[in-house]
């Protein structure tokens, strides 16, 4: 694949990765690194909007929750595999909340993991992974070199980041997760669906998060989301010299 940069932002010659964030606002974000004037929106199967940047770049915002996250990523993967120009990576990007002192508001996290943190069952002896009562599959590990030359690049934090069908509002669930997912430095909602589908599809994937507000009380007032976002947009203007370095065929 061929990349290059043109005044600081993404352009690419040849490169098709697949973009998947939850909603409009985070894909705008991302479509800032790009060239004014290069993205545009077609319709793909189910009406779902796709925005096409530079190069080959699909921006699609899927939907909150990793159901709509899977659903939406799984129709524009096949629908470039139908087309003949299927994707060579999946990034699934967005906003999250940090798990603290670790993943600090404003802040960039890589996933190592991509798991699956409510995905079980409650027992009196506490939480069950699904893959504990004997089925399923709770986590997913993207590949190490691509990992490594995007924490390089963006100088992201490489951590687990958890998928979550519901929003830690508390200490005690905040303290349940660390507890169960040492590792974890962030939780969203989508990565895991994301995953779930490029797997399915045989593509690379990535999670790449921008951390907006602490992991437990739900307090707004500390929340920064337009610094998040402002942190999304300029980490995804450094994607193009860690593509260079990545090789879509190392798979280690």
């Amino acid at each position: 694949m061929v990349l290059q940069a043109q005044e600081g932002r993404l352009t690419t010659s040849a490169a098709r990765i697949l973009v998947v964030t939850a909603v409009p606002a985070e894909r705008d974000a991302v479509a800032r690194a790009f060239p004014d004037g290069t993205a545009e929106e077609v319709r793909l199967p189910g009406q779902v909007p796709l925005l096409r940047a530079a190069g080959g770049y699909g921006l699609l915002a899927a939907g909150v929750g990793p159901a709509l996250a899977a659903a939406g990523t799984a129709t524009a993967l096949t629908a470039a595999a139908l087309d003949g120009r299927p994707y060579a990576l999946v990034v699934s990007a967005g906003i999250a909340g940090g798990f603290q002192p670790e993943a600090p508001v404003g802040s960039l996290v890589v996933a190592d993991e991509i798991t699956a943190a409510d995905l079980g069952a409650e027992t009196a002896d506490g939480f069950l992974p699904v893959t504990e009562l004997g089925f399923g599959t709770v986590s997913h590990r993207p590949q190490n070199s691509l990992v490594r030359v995007m924490a390089q690049a963006t100088g992201a934090r490489p951590g687990a980041v958890l998928t979550v069908s519901t929003v830690t509002g508390t200490a005690a669930r905040a303290a349940a997760l660390r507890t169960r997912h040492p590792g974890a430095l962030a939780e969203a909602m989508e990565g895991f669906g994301v995953a779930e589908a490029a797997v399915a599809h045989g593509v690379p994937v990535l999670e790449l998060r921008a951390v907006s507000n602490p992991v437990g009380p739900r307090d707004r007032a500390a929340w920064r989301i337009g610094d998040a976002l402002a942190a999304l947009t300029e980490a995804f203007g450094k994607l193009v010299p860690a593509l260079e370095s990545w090789n879509p065929h190392d798979h280690r």
